[in-house]
């Protein structure tokens, strides 16, 4: 597969804008049983294309193989590596374990973000010969050139997300199979997310590098390189709705199969006292069928039961299981409904960032970090500011998480040019799409949000911005929210913006989500002063957004661990967490406020400023080694009931 879908127009570069004893079933048409007043609650799939995206779960017809390791790597700042042949075989070569990222592996890479290449060799099983074979991806930052055996397989633009080729052609039984990956993640301007345009910007605060966001920009191979195979034949692309009619959970499934094949298939969901089947029709590489589960056990973060869907083909031509969660989310006035129950939002805004491997899959930090929130009250949490990996959605699941799932959309500008904004335009689109196609059927994401903190202008820049930028933005907004509600009618979408933003951007959302910073970056240092603030901000956006449900997705200070005072002043943990607990104080006296999360989880990586002491943004209530500040224990006595000292 060769992804050339985000080639850019040459405007601007050649690379920028890149089942079952008494159980009731039913076989029904999808686009009637899903269908609501104003089109579908879920897009139909489109015909399959290319290899399945799927997550490469293991089954009797599907083998998988993960190439995590140690691979060969070599920068390549010159630009010259493709001209030299280097995806025939790459020399002078240093180890990298892949997922990672290179920033903080090496001296000469901490701040390095150009091309840099990767090796290593794989075999084919014997047994495998007959399948189709796939390489997968799941995320490659920012940009990716494939080869195997010098074959250009193709490129993939944008990071955080998943894609896959079919190997077939390239790949050897008899011999090893070398495997040459090119990643580069340069800062350029119209790319998501950007940096302020140097050619134009004056800028009053300078960072470095100079982002238009406060995150470290992480570059490499930051997730697990998949060999999996199907038959030729196979399930490419599965779509579940869940609703409820009484205590009967229906599972609303939609299904494409590879090659157009037609034939019997069986829906079957497991995990109550007896496995329920639905035999379906597959016609032309497409079908759909209805699930019905008496006496359903509801997904929530209480109970987060999970059922296993699979979809067979035939009497066993190929098969892929996944879990799924009977649960619904709506919004209805002002309010926030998970299974047609009120439900309040606490948790963080928080990264994929640990020391060393910076933003690469780490499992064990994973499992500690839902460890902590579990432990310090909360039930959600927003995958700020780009899509968390695929484990983190399945772990999320089972541990009964809901989730905010974000698009890499942050820190957007329309004081650009109008082809940079188009290039914008053109990724976010794509990146909503994936986004959505990966996510889709997890039960934890309760809510799209299309950007983070939007911007007329960037930060830190002296100049005005045009007096058109508000209306360009509109527009560019206008878009995304239309694609994503055409993509999923199941969940309320959303954008994020910072201290009141646009109005008329923000406005388009079904719930609006505020970060505010008063007491910090606003009104700084006086508690007391910021409440009052606070109040006013709370009764401005009522206003302005009458009648929708108000999240509070960040507010906080920076914490230097074990920096203290009395008084409580900036930079110390007491000002954290009065800071923090002001705002929940004040925010609890409005029910329209259905969720409050402080920024952040945890401290992390950002780029060296002096407002970064460390080039650290220490707002975490966690240290980055996910130590407890005072914060933290405040927090837990606030949302868990639990004192420090009790377990």
């Amino acid at each position: 597969m060769t992804d050339t879908s985000h080639r850019p127009s040459t405007d601007i570069t050649r690379r920028q804008a890149f089942g079952a004893v008494g159980a009731a079933v039913a076989v029904a048409g999808l686009a009637e049983a899903a269908t609501a007043a104003d089109g579908p609650v879920r897009a139909p799939l489109p015909a399959p294309e290319g290899p399945t995206r799927l997550y490469p779960h293991p089954s009797n017809t599907r083998a998988t193989r993960d190439l995590s390791g140690l691979w060969r790597f070599k920068l390549d700042p010159k630009d010259e590596g493709e001209a030299q042949r280097w995806h025939e075989g790459l020399t002078d070569t240093r180890a990298i374990p892949v997922p990672c990222s290179w920033n903080d592996l090496f001296d000469d890479a901490r701040n390095y973000f150009g091309a840099a290449w990767y090796e290593t060799e794989f075999h084919l099983d014997p047994a495998w010969k007959g399948q189709r074979v796939h390489l997968r991806f799941g995320s490659a930052v920012y940009r990716a050139e494939v080869w195997v055996n010098g074959q250009l397989l193709g490129e993939h633009l944008g990071g955080h997300l998943p894609f896959a080729f079919d190997i077939g052609q390239a790949a050897r039984f008899d011999q090893p199979n070398r495997l040459v990956v090119m990643v580069e993640n340069k800062l350029e301007l119209a790319r998501v997310p950007a940096i302020p345009d140097p050619a134009t910007s004056r800028f009053y605060l300078e960072d470095f590098p100079q982002t238009s966001y406060d995150f470290f920009p992480y570059s490499g191979l930051h997730r697990p390189v998949w060999l999996f195979t199907t038959p030729a034949a196979h399930v490419h692309d599965v779509s579940v709705v869940t609703t409820r009619s009484g205590t009967t959970g229906v599972a609303e499934v939609s299904f494409t199969v590879a090659g157009g094949w037609s034939g019997a298939a069986t829906l079957t969901i497991s995990g109550g006292p007896s496995p329920i089947r639905v035999p379906v029709q597959v016609s032309g590489g497409r079908a759909t069928g209805t699930v019905r589960i008496p006496s359903a056990k509801l997904w929530g973060p209480n109970h987060p039961f999970l059922y296993t869907l699979t979809v067979t083909l035939g009497d066993g031509l190929d098969e892929y299981a996944f879990k799924i969660g009977i649960r619904t989310i709506e919004v209805s006035g002002d309010r926030l409904l998970l299974n047609g129950e009120p439900v309040h939002l606490t948790g963080f805004g928080k990264h994929e960032d640990f020391i060393l491997h910076g933003r690469g899959l780490d499992l064990p930090v994973l499992v500690r970090d839902f460890e902590l929130l579990k432990w310090i009250g909360a039930n959600s949490f927003r995958t700020s500011h780009y899509p968390y990996s695929e484990e983190a959605m399945m772990l999320a699941d089972e541990y009964g998480f809901l989730v905010i799932g974000e698009t890499p959309g942050v820190s957007l500008t329309f004081s650009d040019r109008p082809e940079i904004i188009a290039a914008r335009h053109k990724q976010l689109t794509a990146d909503l799409s994936d986004l959505i196609d990966r996510d889709k059927n997890h039960p934890c994401v309760i809510l799209w949000s299309i950007a983070n903190e939007s911007l007329t202008k960037p930060f830190h820049t002296l100049d005005e911005a045009p007096a058109d930028a508000a209306a360009k933005g509109t527009a560019f907004f206008r878009d995304m929210f239309a694609h994503v509600r055409a993509l999923d009618r199941t969940r309320p979408v959303a954008m994020v913006s910072v201290q009141g933003g646009p109005a008329e951007w923000v406005g388009q959302g079904d719930v609006i989500c505020q970060n505010s910073y008063n007491g910090w970056y606003t009104v700084s240092g006086r508690i007391d002063d910021a409440a009052a603030v606070l109040e006013k901000e709370v009764q401005a956006l009522r206003q302005t957004h009458p009648g929708k449900p108000i999240i509070f997705t960040e507010f906080g200070a920076d914490a230097i661990a074990g920096s203290h005072a009395h008084p409580a002043e900036m930079w110390t943990e007491e000002y954290q967490a009065d800071l923090i607990a002001m705002y929940l104080r004040v925010l609890g006296r409005f029910p329209f406020v259905v969720g409050t999360h402080p920024w952040a989880f945890a401290d992390f990586r950002t780029a060296q400023s002096i407002m970064r002491i460390s080039a650290l943004n220490q707002k975490g209530v966690f240290t980055r080694d996910r130590r407890p500040k005072l914060a933290a224990h405040r927090l837990r006595k606030l949302w868990a009931g639990k004192e420090p000292e009790e377990a």
